[in-house]
């Protein structure tokens, strides 16, 4: 299992536009159709990576637990389906289905996305403000597969309340480490 981690781009960067297919609904999603009155999360994830599996349940904890809140969500593979059949769109609507995502699961075939927030590594987690500009970057928390830390979403909790409380963002943020994005 490889370990990359976030490039943890420039706090107060904008959101880059986009508009990419929901493989569960079949429409196209964009920051003006998921953002929230608070904010924003984006996450980069795809199926197979054992760093995403290990998080699955927590972030549509996280999801049920926030967009109620005023926090919108959108999940984003970009992985190069030649490669890695298992990232394929059909397969992120199964996977979406089964694990009941209570967001959009959009598939950026071009990858052109992923480049334009920085994306490195899946998962990797990007948050933006009401403004749509980035207040955070990084984990979700310390848990890793095989290290025996419960997960929490601890960081990324503590950045959405902050956000929604009108208070400021830790600037002090760890990077998210996961599986590399698989570029074609």
């Amino acid at each position: 299992m490889a370990r990359t981690y976030s490039e943890m781009i420039a706090l107060g960067t904008a959101i880059p536009a986009f508009s990419l297919p929901d493989t569960v609904s079949e429409k196209m999603i964009s920051i003006d159709t998921i953002k929230g009155e608070y904010g924003t999360l984006i996450l980069f994830i795809c199926n197979h990576c054992p760093f995403v599996v290990h998080v699955n349940d927590e972030l549509v904890k996280l999801a049920n637990d926030y967009k109620e809140k005023g926090i919108g969500f959108i999940a984003i593979s970009a992985n190069d389906i030649v490669k890695h059949p298992d990232d394929a769109p059909e397969k992120m609507k199964a996977i979406a289905i089964e694990s009941a995502y209570p967001f959009p699961y959009c598939y950026d075939e071009t990858q052109d996305v992923a480049k334009a927030f920085g994306a490195a590594c899946t998962p990797d987690f990007f948050i933006y403000d009401a403004n749509n500009l980035l207040v955070y970057r990084g984990q979700l928390d310390d848990s890793r597969p095989g290290n025996g830390i419960p997960v929490t979403g601890t960081d990324i909790r503590k950045a959405l309340d902050n956000l929604i409380s009108n208070e400021p963002v830790s600037k002090e943020q760890r990077p998210s480490i996961g599986c590399n994005i698989k570029w074609k």
